[in-house]
């Protein structure tokens, strides 16, 4: 497809910079990690904000940030932490990487960098777990440095404006480019001008564009495609897997779980006992040779299904009401680490990722949530 570049003489950077910052002091959000209007942003607070909102919602992150914030209020008392109450702080917000990446970069920060976060993008981009746009993000509202930070606002909103027809991901570097040519010398406000007005006015649907302060040089809305843009190439199908998992409880209450590998998906998580994941569900005798103990396992009904990035899971879950806690016969999955029993009073607290307090949760069934969800994911 063409891209169709609006003339220079038409477009002035200077100009569409200016209407869009006088946009966003009148109309700019309230979040609670952003600095007062005047006041200079803490770069500890930015950071955070930053990789707590990879690939998740401001709505999902504002809880979880005000927690985090209250509890290490600064990068010396997060690197200070335990990997695993960092995990346990995190559990519901997915993508747990991020937060392994977020205690190892504070250790850095904290200790190599004597508490003094990095000023630049390239800079930043050494720091575990922060990419290109994370650094460009963190250096332009912390410091003003003229970066682009293109998230899906940003980039929806330029390949409107230049009517950028390449399909995603494709044209990532191409909107990039554009957004960059356009920042002024307030760097941070204006970055994130642009993702208010792709939250607020320049929606994936029904985009608001007569409010909007670029309606009158906006190619795409001029052509009438404001909807159609930006482009995304075809998804692909993810693959689905199956399997079973094993809820037991002994008479306190209290439930088996067990700790995942340190590597790989959800490292270092807890889990109730799980079997192999397999493209069918196994039968109720083979499900049973993969239980961590011989009891008297009952399936519930139904199943629990999660979306992870790459793929789909179903899960059948199996429960056992113990009168004691029996001896581990070895068939806990290879790999994994200590055995723990949790009470179910502390569920909340420990280290356990969406799709285990689903898991769990159906396995209990005692008719009501237990745990709060932050992902699009949901059992059926």
């Amino acid at each position: 497809m063409v891209t169709i570049m609006p003339p220079a003489v038409k477009i002035k950077k200077p100009d569409l910079s200016t209407r869009l910052l006088g946009w966003y002091d009148v109309h700019r959000r309230v979040l609670p990690w952003r600095a007062p209007k005047g006041k200079r942003a803490d770069p500890y607070r930015v950071w955070l904000s930053e990789i707590m909102l990879q690939q998740t919602t401001v709505q999902a992150v504002a809880g979880y940030y005000r927690k985090f914030l209250s509890r290490w209020p600064d990068v010396k008392a997060l690197a200070a932490a335990k990997e695993d109450e960092v995990l346990a702080a995190w559990a519901g917000l997915g993508y747990y990487a991020r937060a392994r990446n977020l205690h190892a970069a504070a250790r850095r920060v904290a200790g190599e960098l004597g508490g003094r976060f990095p000023e630049t993008a390239e800079e930043l981009r050494a720091l575990p777990g922060v990419g290109g746009y994370t650094a460009g993000a963190i250096s332009a509202i912390a410091y003003d440095e003229r970066e682009a930070a293109m998230d899906a606002n940003a980039e929806r909103v330029i390949a409107r404006l230049y009517a950028v027809e390449t399909p995603l991901p494709k044209a990532k570097a191409e909107l990039h480019m554009l957004g960059q040519a356009l920042v002024p010398q307030r760097a941070g406000d204006f970055v994130q001008a642009l993702m208010d007005l792709g939250a607020a006015v320049c929606t994936p649907k029904r985009p608001d564009c007569t409010h909007c302060p670029w309606m009158s040089d906006c190619e795409a809305y001029k052509r009438g495609i404001q909807e159609t843009l930006p482009v995304k190439g075809p998804k692909s199908a993810r693959p689905l897997k199956r399997g079973a998992a094993f809820v037991a409880w002994d008479k306190s209450g209290a439930v088996l779980l067990v700790k995942r590998p340190d590597k790989g998906l959800l490292a270092s998580m807890l889990e109730p006992p799980l079997g192999a994941w397999r493209e069918e569900f196994p039968s109720p005798a083979r499900a049973l040779k993969e239980a961590p103990f011989a009891a008297d396992w009952k399936k519930r009904p139904g199943i629990v299904r999660h979306g992870f990035t790459h793929f789909e899971l179903e899960t059948e879950v199996y429960f056992s009401q113990l009168a004691k806690r029996p001896k581990l016969d070895g068939r806990v999955r290879p790999g994994h680490g200590e055995v723990l029993w949790v009470p179910r009073e502390k569920l909340t607290s420990v280290a356990l990722p969406t799709v285990m307090r689903k898991i769990i949760e159906h396995g209990l069934d005692e008719g009501g949530p237990l745990f709060a969800y932050t992902s699009s994911a949901r059992r059926r």
